[in-house]
């Protein structure tokens, strides 16, 4: 989907797929886990020495796989992984967006050793003129004209929260069912039948969540003015498109009536673009032409360094600074020590200056386009009546006869059975994809090679399913 088209079609609801034989998929998962164990001994070493790490993992979502332990990293190049077993993966993954410039471009690596070795001084609580030049590029391409800076979109999010709630007085921020925005508190409601509730599985709430939040689902502006109507909602913070519970697209006009209704309500709007700065090299503010109070992304633009910012329109900048109540500089809950240091700052700038250029994006999104047609290929010639969804560079197949148009449908669609198989299948032939997901994330180091490596890979493992064709 490049950005002269338009958002495609969503239909009323997803379906659930026909009935598998889930006992040959067992038998399948099975063979393909008992593969994996084989063949990476060093990575299950690795992993069962690994004692004093909590879960033994250095962060507990590495917890999230499809093998009994995780792979091991050994170096990472461009869209390639080795792990410590010497394979070599083509990595659809890409950190989640986190390497969407790649493992280690050279040009975020020379700016990085420029300023760290070089020059010196990673951090120093100093401003440096790289920050400037990114802030200005980040106003070109999203809009915003003030900018700030974190280490996380999390953190950018939590910052521009408390933003929000000072400047408007108002104290409940509004969210889309099953959104993502790291690991903000206020995030993580859902819309149930019962009316809004905790996420499942939130992990010690510090209050109930409905005393912060209000909730509702994507592409339902009905259920958006309801909430917003009760006038106590300060921010409603979103993705233009879901991205973290599986692609979910806006339908047509739906993006334009948020805008319409929060500025009704005099409610700010805050799009979060750390995931769907795949749209395009202006996110998908610039993919939909979008007009937002205020701004995230995080993870892509150090190009694998930590950084991330979040932006606010100049008259909101002005309404903020002008308040001596609110103590922005020390104490007051907004920033921290290591954000906007200059280490990050220059790594973002090289990042966004020379390697996610609109010429790798046009790179990017032509290779996502090549692989969602390969799928829908593969999907049409065994009659499987599965999906696919595209954002820009970023596609994703599910196990749904259409696309879901919420978050509490696309939750409802998921099969962790057969995402561990398909996980486990292209692991095993040195394909990765995002292991949360079907999702896979172009980078401009990706090649069309590695495209047609996964589809060839897909199209196996969708016949042994089916049992078009023999096992080994």
């Amino acid at each position: 989907m490049t950005a002269s088209d338009p958002p495609p079609a969503l239909f009323p609801e997803a379906a659930v797929v026909p009935t598998i034989d889930r006992a040959r998929l067992a038998e399948l998962t099975a063979r393909e886990q008992e593969l994996f164990v084989e063949t990476h001994p060093r990575s299950r070493a690795a992993y069962e020495e690994a004692t004093h790490l909590f879960g033994r993992v250095p962060m507990t979502w590495m917890m999230k796989h499809a093998m009994r332990f995780p792979i091991y990293l050994a170096g990472a190049r461009g869209a390639t992984i080795t792990d410590l077993d010497g394979h070599t993966y083509a990595d659809f993954a890409l950190g989640d967006t986190a390497a969407m410039a790649g493992h280690s471009p050279a040009a975020t690596v020379a700016a990085v050793q420029a300023r760290f070795a070089d020059l010196g001084g990673a951090t120093a609580m100093l401003p440096t003129e790289d920050s400037q030049w990114v802030a200005a590029e980040l106003t070109r391409r999203f809009r915003a004209e003030r900018w700030s800076f974190a280490l996380t979109a999390t953190d950018a999010n939590r910052w521009a929260i408390r933003l929000a709630r000072a400047v408007t007085g108002r104290p409940k921020i509004l969210f889309n069912s099953y959104c993502y925005h790291g690991t903000v508190d206020e995030s993580l409601i859902v819309a149930t039948p019962d009316g809004p509730a905790d996420r499942p599985g939130n992990v010690g709430a510090p209050v109930d969540v409905t005393q912060t939040s209000r909730v509702a689902e994507f592409n339902d502006l009905d259920a958006l003015a309801k909430e917003l109507a009760n006038g106590d909602v300060a921010l409603v913070v979103m993705e233009p498109a879901l991205t973290n519970i599986g692609i979910v697209l806006p339908e047509p006009g739906y993006l334009e009536g948020v805008r319409e209704l929060t500025r009704q309500h005099e409610v700010l709007l805050l799009i979060d673009e750390t995931h769907t700065i795949s749209a395009g090299p202006a996110g998908a503010i610039g993919f939909y032409d979008l007009d937002p109070d205020i701004v995230v992304i995080g993870k892509s633009i150090g190009g694998g360094i930590p950084a991330a910012a979040y932006g606010v329109r100049a008259e909101l900048a002005d309404a903020i600074l002008s308040r001596t109540d609110l103590d922005i500089i020390d104490m007051g809950g907004v920033g921290g020590t290591m954000a906007g240091n200059a280490l990050s700052a220059a790594a973002a700038r090289a990042t966004l200056e020379r390697v996610l250029t609109d010429e790798a994006f046009a790179h990017m999104i032509g290779l996502a386009d090549v692989f969602a047609a390969g799928v829908r290929e593969i999907f049409a010639r065994h009659d499987l009546p599965w999906s696919v969804s595209q954002l820009g560079a970023r596609t994703e197949y599910r196990f749904s006869t259409t696309p879901p148009r919420n978050g509490t449908e696309a939750a409802a669609a998921h099969d962790q059975e057969l995402d561990d198989y398909f996980h486990l299948y292209l692991a095993n032939r040195g394909i990765l994809l995002t292991p949360f997901h079907n999702m896979a994330l172009m980078c401009p180091q990706t090649t069309r090679a590695q495209v047609e490596e996964h589809l060839t890979h897909f199209d196996a493992a969708v016949a042994e399913l089916l049992g078009s064709r023999p096992w080994p």
